[in-house]
């Protein structure tokens, strides 16, 4: 049993959340709900206690203001993390001012992001004079970057609206850790980094991302290792992201794309500062060379894959020792003249700091223990000393301090991993320490209520949880439709039966619709077929694709058009908010189980069953839901919502596991039967008409 808030906090919260209260003074349409004062008393609680809380909060529940109420009352110094930038910029911009107002608490606010997102005064110079663009239109951006930087207070590039944040021309100006010369730079003083690094120590409450969160946790590179000591409390938003995100980061990466960069900036501060001293253009041509010749060892333009099975005798190792003869090569000549200049001191390290990781990962692969030991330097120490057992109930997610070495090939580069099997006794010794309280929450944190699976990835307590259902009337607003006779999701031109069976839903939504599929491929072939079945019918539902343009784009397109079909893969699956009668239709094409030829997670699996445990049911399934769940909350998102979620798996209700699944998503109302769907959007569209 969950502890109970102070009975002068809960009377307290039942005013603020109650009919007349704080908040529905002045927040128009307010509407109290009782899951989200269960959710405020369970958070109050946590912070008097220091205690860890995993709150699930179904969509509607109203989570943001059940956390910041209290946080802002009684969380003292809090960070509150995210998922999303997106999300972050809502807490900043419009969620954390409407409760501070209602409250009238003299709470300070500050949004710190990683240093990629602050424009850097050094690297702007340095563009404006020795700067290579690929086109006129880079320079005009760069003028409009050189104006705005001295306008702007904050330097944050979401600022400008009229330059895309991700053009090419910002790596020119801005900084990363390994090339942001620090207290040495002769523009520190002014530095917007820093100045939001000082603006998030004076502030009561900071809001973040995970991966900024993370990456301070692993590198000490974003200004929150200096923030946690003060820390009382911790929120993490969105948190059903946190294994994946963790795992990124409890991991380590290089890339050649962060070989070609140091080339690249090698040969600019070596010109500079010491041009007679070496052969800079041919040592950094050497190590491009070399870099290169990694990413044509392979055939594919997507490909992951272990260390394991590629073979002692994959050409990949041969040009990996030629890439650290080059880099080796670069590094002799940076120590012999990397006193002449800090901006050559910085390259030094930067490449001292690669061979290390590109050494590690080719040369040996560390013994258990060893593999997350040296991640990050000293991430025992990151958020502070000490240990936390976790009480997951999951009996040993994956072997502790094991590893898998891995590559993933791109287009144009190629990355090698090294990546912890189970990251539950990292992130449990990084929240040791001093007292604090750690709030977990997501609308998808459970499987039927048990949170054992979420709990074991972190190494929490699985008992120190909460579920709080939805306020929506999901029998009344919707209906979950699996579609008889479809063949099985592995046979030949299932998409085809997909699709076949998703038309005549389509006609009667009227458009109106998610497609989610769980491959790219999928998504590729559903956008042909569609495009020509829309053309034959003389349908005009437009056709939004995922790649045609930024998800956001499709996203706004989608919600003006008010008629068109969406298609898309993983991102769409979640952060996706459609409101009202523009999205009526949610298609997913089968069971979201991740795919058992990654690397990373083939390892675990493996990891489990030598433990004499089920695979399937410990880790595959249960994540399946977690990730259905998402897809399936996209369709019913306020009370005036209605529409149909159709699940085009049989196994959801052929299979013995089925029940386990649906019985995990909102309380639809179910059927098999297309009248019963046809019926469905008939008595939605009379009712609208009313």
């Amino acid at each position: 049993m969950l502890p109970q808030p102070a009975p002068q906090h809960a009377s307290e919260l039942e005013t603020i959340f109650g009919a007349d209260g704080l908040l529905a003074r002045t927040i128009d349409g307010y509407r109290p709900r009782p899951a989200q004062l269960q959710m405020a008393r369970a958070v109050s609680a946590a912070l008097a206690t220091h205690d860890t809380l995993i709150a699930e909060a179904g969509t509607g529940t109203g989570k943001t203001y059940a956390y910041l109420v209290p946080a802002m009352l009684w969380g003292g110094k809090t960070i509150i993390s995210t998922g999303t930038k997106h999300l972050q910029d809502q807490l900043f911009a419009r969620d954390i001012p409407t409760v501070r107002e209602a409250l009238a608490v003299p709470v300070s606010v500050a949004v710190l992001k990683g240093r990629a997102n602050y424009l850097c005064h050094y690297y702007l110079e340095r563009a404006e004079h020795e700067g290579r663009f690929g086109s006129r239109h880079e320079i005009a951006q760069l003028r409009e970057i050189v104006q705005f930087a001295k306008l702007t207070r904050s330097g944050d590039k979401a600022e400008l609206a009229s330059v895309p944040e991700n053009a090419p021309i910002w790596s020119q100006v801005t900084s990363t850790r390994d090339s942001c010369l620090g207290a040495d730079c002769p523009r520190y003083k002014d530095c917007f980094v820093m100045q939001a690094r000082k603006e998030a120590q004076q502030a009561d409450l900071v809001v973040v991302n995970h991966h900024l969160f993370f990456a301070d946790v692993m590198l000490r590179d974003t200004g929150i290792a200096e923030l946690l000591p003060s820390a009382n409390t911790i929120v993490f938003d969105e948190a059903h992201q946190l294994p994946e995100t963790a795992t990124l980061f409890f991991g380590q990466t290089l890339s050649t794309g962060q070989l070609l960069e140091l080339a690249r900036d090698t040969v600019a501060e070596g010109l500079v500062h010491a041009r007679d001293a070496a052969q800079w253009s041919a040592l950094g041509a050497a190590l491009e060379r070399a870099a290169r010749d990694v990413r044509l060892c392979f055939s594919q333009d997507a490909l992951r894959v272990s260390a394991a099975q590629l073979g002692e005798a994959h050409a990949l190792f041969e040009a990996l020792d030629k890439l650290e003869s080059a880099l080796l090569d670069l590094i002799a000549t940076l120590e012999a003249h990397a006193e002449r200049a800090e901006a050559l001191g910085a390259c030094l390290r930067r490449a001292i700091d690669l061979h290390r990781l590109l050494a590690q990962w080719q040369h040996a692969e560390p013994p258990a223990g060893e593999a997350v030991a040296s991640i990050g330097k000293a991430p025992a120490n990151a958020l502070g000393k000490g240990d936390e057992s976790g009480r997951g109930g999951e009996s040993g997610s994956a072997d502790e301090g094991a590893s898998v070495r891995w590559v993933e090939v791109f287009s144009h580069a190629v990355q090698l991993h090294l990546t912890p099997l189970s990251i539950a006794p990292i992130f449990a010794k990084q929240r040791g320490g001093a007292p604090r309280a750690w709030i977990f929450t997501s609308a998808t944190l459970s499987v039927k209520g048990n949170f054992t699976h979420y709990a074991a990835q972190l190494g929490l307590d699985a008992a120190k949880s909460i579920s709080l259902p939805s306020p929506f009337d999901y029998e009344a607003q919707s209906l979950l439709y699996v579609p008889r006779n479809l063949p099985a999701p592995s046979a030949l031109g299932f998409t085809d039966a997909v699709l076949e069976a998703a038309l005549p839903v389509l006609e009667v939504s009227g458009g109106r619709a998610f497609l989610l599929c769980t491959t790219l491929r999928a998504v590729k072939r559903a956008a042909e077929r569609l495009r020509d079945e829309f053309d034959r019918r003389g349908w005009s539902y437009p056709l939004l694709v995922q790649g045609d343009a930024s998800r956001t784009e499709l996203l706004d397109r989608f919600r003006a058009l008010g008629n068109a079909v969406l298609i898309g893969s993983q991102s769409f699956w979640e952060g996706v908010d459609v409101r009202g009668e523009a999205l009526s239709l949610v298609i997913i094409d089968k069971l979201p189980f991740a795919p058992p030829d990654d690397p990373v997670l083939a390892a675990r699996l493996d990891a489990l069953a030598r433990k004499g445990l089920s695979p399937f049911a410990v880790h595959q399934l249960p994540q399946a839901v977690i990730t259905l769940k998402q897809g399936a909350g996209r369709l019913i998102r306020s009370e005036s919502d209605r529409g149909v979620l159709m699940i085009c798996d049989a196994r959801l209700v052929e299979k013995p596991y089925g029940r386990r699944i649906w019985q995990s998503l909102p309380p639809f109302k179910r059927t098999r039967e297309l009248p019963t769907v046809l019926s469905f959007f008939e008595h939605v569209e009379a009712a609208g008409a009313q």
